[in-house]
């Protein structure tokens, strides 16, 4: 059983270029959470912090483009907004994988801490050089 005092936390950088949407979050949410690691304990935090590149470049599936739509509410009458996959994908990508990625981890506040160590680049740079951040190969973990 991990405590949370003891867990080793290491940096991984994904490249999300030409990766199907859900193959790449689903990946990515199981680092996060630590389910690939020897002492995982459900209830303590013990994954790793993942950086995620070139999110403009993630692949979607099928007509996911137009069809799949996300939504969210103003609060005030008649608030209800909408938009598609592609123009969040175009507008903002971070948002995108964020979404995907934070959907399949706990929801409470395990899953908000863990959600915290999420970090996605629309482009090729991130400001995370100082952690010496290891190369991950997604294809690898699929």
């Amino acid at each position: 059983m991990a405590k949370p005092g003891e867990v080793e936390r290491k940096w991984y950088v994904v490249d999300a270029t030409d990766v199907s949407l859900g193959r790449l979050s689903s990946a990515v949410a199981t680092i996060l959470r630590g389910k690939n690691k020897p002492t995982f304990t459900p209830n303590v935090d013990t994954g790793d912090n993942v950086i995620v590149i070139n999110a403009s470049k993630v692949g979607l599936t099928g007509r996911k483009d137009k069809d799949k739509i996300y939504y969210h509410h103003s609060r005030f009458i008649g608030g209800l907004k909408q938009r598609t996959a592609g123009d969040l994908r175009q507008n903002n990508p971070e948002k995108l994988i964020e979404t995907s990625v934070k959907g399949m981890l706990p929801h409470g506040t395990l899953g908000h801490k863990i959600g915290l160590k999420l970090h996605v680049y629309a482009g090729p740079e991130h400001d995370q050089q100082a952690q010496k951040p290891e190369v991950l190969d997604i294809n690898n973990l699929i």
